[in-house]
């Protein structure tokens, strides 16, 4: 038979090897979030600081990027293609744009009914600029045009975000 001292030793030493686990799991990292280049010419570099050999020289403000690293005033970005690098903050804007893609054109919408009218279509490579995403479509300008498109021809936003 064990003793209740027994007992209760062991379940406390249960729990403190379960808070150890608890504790010793790495935090989440934070989530992705998208930004866009402020200027016409924008370096990605491959490490955190101007000494880094440029990778990429982007030619297109407004074009969005993924934030998924940061170190200081550095930003780990990536790009609709794939391309990782490092930007300083100061070339990347909190604008949010969204590219369109795919292998062909894109319609936009009146609004976010798959029924409603077609006021425009964009083909891949357009930039626009986010103005609000529902659950799969986003609204978007683009050349003094305004429209609803899916979120499935479009990069820069998460297929979750609502707003």
């Amino acid at each position: 038979m064990i003793s209740t001292s027994m007992t209760n030793a062991c379940r406390l030493f249960f729990l403190l090897a379960m808070l150890c686990v608890v504790l010793s799991a790495p935090a989440a990292a934070d989530p992705a979030r998208y930004a866009s280049i402020r200027r016409d010419e924008a370096f990605l570099r491959e490490g955190p600081s101007y000494a880094h050999k440029v990778l990429w020289v982007y030619h297109r403000k407004n074009f969005p990027v993924m934030i998924i690293g940061s170190f200081d005033a550095w930003r780990r970005v990536k790009d609709v293609d794939g391309t990782v690098g490092w930007m300083h903050h100061t070339q990347l804007s909190d604008a949010r744009t969204v590219v369109f893609i795919g292998f062909t054109k894109s319609q936009l919408r009146e609004d976010a009914k798959p029924t409603s009218g077609i006021v425009a279509y964009a083909e891949p490579g357009v930039v626009a600029k986010l103005k609000a995403c529902k659950l799969a479509e986003c609204e978007v300008e683009t050349s003094g045009v305004d429209g609803w498109v899916s979120k499935k021809n479009i990069w820069g936003v998460e297929f979750s975000e609502v707003f």
